[in-house]
């Protein structure tokens, strides 16, 4: 299983930084000097590329994250299903990828791959080139983020299935 989670991570940097929790809200980061926690800044928006969330209570945002995993996750499963493709065998890398679809969702309005590094993530998401699904994977079912996997792929399961509560709990929970 080790072996699987490194390959994933060395594919899809994105699955790394949400499980070490590099995506947590502003609100969850705490910076301090006295301790060895790394301090992480959140760069704010500007007016040109304000996210579609910054206006959002932390009760609105929750809700809206809540909606939008449940809409990435039923839209995974039906896409599985059209194109007979099947998640990894380790159910929390769909998990996490299906969250960083969601967080993209609320953030810009778009379901953008979350598994890539964008210079302007908002004109991706307007292009979209790489909105899931992205134009390799309905071209040539070819998934950099190992969300839709094909028979032949090393790490491919057997489902073809993952339930809201399995994305949540395999995902490490709601906050982006």
């Amino acid at each position: 299983m080790l072996t699987l989670q490194l390959a994933v991570f060395a594919v899809c940097p994105f699955v790394w930084a949400l499980t070490t929790h590099a995506f947590a809200p502003a609100s969850s980061i705490v910076s301090s000097r006295t301790t060895n926690t790394p301090i992480r800044h959140r760069t704010v928006p500007s007016k040109l590329h304000e996210s579609k969330d910054a206006n959002m209570t932390d009760e609105e945002r929750e809700i809206a994250m809540e909606k939008a995993l449940k809409a990435m996750t039923a839209f995974s499963n039906k896409y599985t299903e059209n194109t007979g493709t099947f998640y990894c065998s380790d159910k929390s890398i769909p998990a996490v990828v299906i969250k960083g679809l969601a967080e993209h969702k609320v953030t810009l309005g778009a379901p953008l791959c979350p598994c890539r590094f964008y210079e302007d993530k908002e004109k991706e998401a307007k292009e979209g080139y790489w909105n899931c699904p992205c134009v390799p994977m309905r071209e040539r079912h070819e998934c950099h983020c190992m969300l839709f996997l094909t028979e032949d792929n090393d790490f491919v399961g057997e489902e073809t299935n993952i339930s809201y509560d399995e994305v949540k709990n395999l995902s490490g929970g709601m906050s982006g």
